[in-house]
């Protein structure tokens, strides 16, 4: 096979250019909020796909070195711990609109993610998706990793004129290694559409639990959303009669038009850890943050604390993307020594990265003031760290 010297050209400059990228170092990016650590590097965007996906090689069949499929984004992706290897199941979106699923590895969990060589080869069931996103993984006492996304079809009630209206339902899938891949039926629910769907990692009961988010059409949630839990006897025809919404949609908050589960929850010996999203409307469109709640260890439906607030926002470049002023995440892992990377995507563009502790996280979750849900409560809740500030200032000159 004979390459022309512009196509050995091209050929040489791509491929330095992608391992220069794959292997930059990763670094915290400034003194942070005590909570949490942001990087100063996206750790996966469409130049992290490996070019053998975006081109054909082949100089007699590609002899201008072309892009054949184009890489629009990769973001919204879980996240697990794996033989020593940090791994993301990344929602990968072609120029073409059609999202797949593709597996990344990292050895230290902050940088130098590489792609393993082919995408998720996810089975259809008998109604195929025409399109599937936002992979949720969960390591269930069970024995298995099972994969809980969006899959999206087409509405049937939709008008000829109207190709934009869709139906949203909760596609499940089963592994053991993120290689080879068991598609299950959708999980059942009373909903007109469901979305974010999280399984828990342990029974209840002898129950599978699941957290759900309800919602009456394709974007608006209705007179649904919230996260809803509920009990499936099975995940292999998973079926939730009753939803009940643990964490609800409330006025002039960030999650005052929807909200959801983001990644699995985390177990601590305070309880469960959880990190979801919000959205409220604004001028500029929808606005995306991550907030943070905890629930009972025995009751998965009472929620213990529930800071005020957003814990995370996009920031500078963040704010830039797909869809602009977005954060979102459905993806975090717990390492043995109790640090926490988590994954989050912006504004549908591209994966980053934040760290922080079990015990931080704790200490955020169940020490912040919560929601007054009035302009005199905040205030009220500033004289008090005023106040407490004093007396603290005041014992420190007596010391």
């Amino acid at each position: 096979m004979h390459m022309n010297k512009e196509f050995e050209k091209r050929l040489n400059l791509l491929e330095i250019t992608y391992r220069q990228l794959i292997a930059k170092p990763n670094e915290i990016s400034d003194i942070g909020n005590g909570v949490f650590d942001r990087y100063k590097n996206p750790v996966l965007t469409a130049a992290h796909t490996p070019l053998f996906w975006r081109y054909d090689l082949n100089p007699v069949t590609n002899p201008n070195l072309a892009e054949r499929f184009g890489i629009n984004a990769v973001f919204n992706a879980g996240a697990i711990k794996l033989n020593g290897k940090y791994l993301m199941v990344a929602r990968v979106e072609g120029v073409d609109r059609k999202s797949f699923f593709a597996v990344a590895e990292s050895p230290n969990g902050i940088s130098n993610f590489t792609f393993w060589e082919y995408p998720v080869d996810l089975p259809e069931t008998n109604e195929p998706d025409i399109n599937v996103y936002d992979m949720r993984l969960t390591a269930h006492e069970d024995g298995w990793i099972y994969g809980l996304f969006c899959t999206e079809r087409r509405d049937p009630n939709a008008p000829a004129h109207d190709q934009s209206m869709a139906v949203a339902a909760c596609g499940i899938a089963r592994t053991k290694d993120l290689v080879n891949w068991e598609r299950l039926p959708d999980l059942i629910t009373k909903s007109p559409q469901q979305r974010n769907v999280v399984l828990h990692p342990e029974f209840v009961d002898g129950k599978y639990a699941l957290y759900t988010r309800p919602q009456d059409g394709f974007i608006n949630a209705g007179k649904g959303g919230g996260i809803g839990f509920g009990f499936s006897n099975t995940m292999e025809n998973a079926r939730i009669d009753h939803e009940t919404i643990i964490d609800n949609k409330n006025y002039h908050t960030v999650y005052e038009a929807k909200n959801g589960q983001g990644p699995t929850p985390i177990k601590t010996e305070k309880g469960w850890l959880h990190l979801a999203h919000g959205v409220r409307n604004t001028a500029a469109g929808l606005r995306y943050v991550l907030y943070m709640f905890m629930t009972d260890l025995h009751n998965l439906t009472k929620v213990l604390h529930k800071p005020a607030g957003y814990f995370l926002a996009p920031e500078g470049e963040e704010r830039i993307g797909d869809v602009s002023n977005v954060v979102f995440c459905n993806g975090w892992i717990k390492d043995e020594d109790g640090k926490v990377y988590i994954y989050y995507a912006s504004s549908d563009t591209r994966m980053h990265v934040a760290t922080s502790t079990v015990d931080k996280l704790i200490d955020y979750v169940i020490n912040t003031p919560v929601d007054g849900l009035r302009s005199a409560s905040s205030v009220n809740t500033v004289y008090q760290i005023i106040d407490g500030n004093k007396d603290a200032l005041s014992l420190k000159s007596l010391v």
